[in-house]
């Protein structure tokens, strides 16, 4: 993996890493030398109950504070939506949220420009 991230950076291009929130995983990462990790917000996203969806988001304000006290930019994304969005957004020094498929999947009913701007109210 670290090649590969190397031969990216080397063509000029910021890798980030995908990885599951875990200690290992970002520890991993951060060996490659990769400019930047996604979390991936999933399990938070599957979540069921309220007190399950706080002990994932624990885990991913613990990641994200590993990731940023390493120097990487710091992502997430998977599985979030309308409704999920903003505890990960409010996550201290979130760079980048991917959340395609919802604001897709909202367009078709409201329009692309409508589903953005919905969607960017609530990350702020």
């Amino acid at each position: 993996m670290t090649d590969a991230v190397h031969r990216l950076q080397d063509a000029g291009i910021l890798v980030s890493l995908f990885l599951d929130p875990t200690p290992a995983q970002i520890d991993a990462g951060v060996e490659t030398g990769a400019g930047a990790i996604e979390l991936h917000t999933g399990a938070y996203a599957h979540a069921s109950a309220r007190h399950d969806a706080q002990a994932e988001i624990d885990i991913l304000i613990a990641a994200g504070e590993r990731v940023c006290a390493a120097g990487l930019i710091l992502n997430a994304g998977h599985g979030l939506t309308y409704r999920n969005v903003k505890p990960i957004a409010a996550i201290d020094d979130m760079h980048e949220l991917n959340i395609g498929h919802s604001i897709i999947a909202r367009a078709i009913m409201v329009g692309l420009e409508q589903a953005v701007r919905d969607m960017k109210r609530l990350i702020r």
